[in-house]
């Protein structure tokens, strides 16, 4: 059978045109710009209005990624979608994604991996790419996080940290070592799952909901944010290491890392631990806010459009998520 190695053709980003300032939210919640930004780093965030979900924004990042990889909607032969935030219970959003580019019959994966998604999407499109059953593989990282968050001071910790928005990417076939997926290193541990995470609905639960369940908040997300903190500043440089001795790397080949945009604390705490000058690392939460499955496509596609990644380049994409979940993707762009 032919082993072929995989690539990114092209890139696209969506985020909604509706600015939501830290000003804007010390409105409606006890909290102020300068507490977010000393904890976050984050200034604004976008969230969709009435009449768009994660289906839209993923359809016009994903027509974005298609023309930058030269190709068109009916080049694609698969679709993985990665989400926490479905515009659905169900179908997954990625048959209605499918709709809005006028395809019909491809197969669509809906993953489920938060914060980690779209290192796992390309993880899989690299794998099916790899062994030839398709040629041209959209990952999506969609999320509509903004209708699904407690807009009091109840929620404010928690409320402060999201953004809406959507990155693609389309994978395809590799034809030189200078712009080929290296490797990709995929993790998780369910043993702390209930340290970030949206308890209910719960299929498991009789009923899903209750009225209690609403009055306590447990249909918002929950997050313990000290042990996230401390398993996320152990797990991202891990996977970075891990990436670098796979492919024989020292830390001074990468040229620019690509981190999840949760937290501005964890990815310069990151940085410091692992040595990495602040010149080889993008972040742009200040301007997104955490958009979890959509926020590594969004940040390494405002860094090739800002010039600080160019073809050939050495990246590695590193996440950490709810789950929990952690991984990285080394490739040359």
């Amino acid at each position: 059978m032919t082993q072929y190695r995989s690539r990114i053709l092209g890139l696209g980003a969506y985020v909604p045109p509706r600015v939501v300032t830290n000003h804007d939210l010390a409105k409606i919640m006890e909290t102020n710009h300068d507490w977010i930004v000393e904890r976050t780093g984050i200034e604004e965030r976008r969230w969709v209005d009435e009449g768009e979900g994660g289906a839209e924004m993923a359809a016009k990042a994903s027509t974005e990624a298609l023309a930058k990889a030269g190709l068109e909607a009916k080049d694609v032969d698969l679709i993985v979608y990665a989400t926490l935030s479905p515009d659905h219970n169900f179908p997954g959003s990625a048959v209605f994604t499918q709709r809005l580019l006028g395809l019909k019959e491809i197969p669509c994966l809906d993953i489920r991996q938060q914060c980690t998604g779209f290192i796992y999407g390309l993880s899989i499109a690299d794998a099916f790419v790899r062994t030839g059953q398709y040629k041209h593989v959209l990952v999506i990282g969609s999320e509509v996080h903004s209708t699904g968050l407690d807009m009091t001071t109840r929620g404010r910790d928690v409320t402060v940290l999201f953004g809406d928005g959507a990155g693609a990417a389309v994978v395809g076939r590799a034809t030189d070592d200078d712009h080929v997926i290296l490797s990709t290193h995929l993790h998780a541990d369910g043993s702390e799952a209930e340290i970030l995470w949206t308890d209910k609905p719960a299929s498991r639960a009789h009923p899903r909901i209750t009225a209690e369940d609403l009055e306590a908040g447990r249909h918002y997300p929950h997050m313990e944010g000290r042990k996230v903190f401390k398993h996320a500043v152990t797990r991202i440089p891990q996977a970075i290491m891990e990436g670098m001795v796979a492919n024989g790397l020292k830390l001074d080949d990468i040229d620019m890392v690509i981190p999840h945009q949760a937290n501005l604390r964890i990815n310069q705490m990151v940085a410091k631990m692992i040595g990495l000058p602040d010149t080889r690392m993008h972040n742009n939460i200040h301007k997104y806010g955490n958009t979890t499955a959509a926020s590594i496509p969004i940040c390494m596609h405002e860094a090739i459009e800002l010039g600080k990644i160019q073809p050939g380049n050495l990246v590695c994409l590193v996440a950490f998520g709810a789950g929990l979940t952690w991984g990285s993707v080394f490739l040359r762009y």
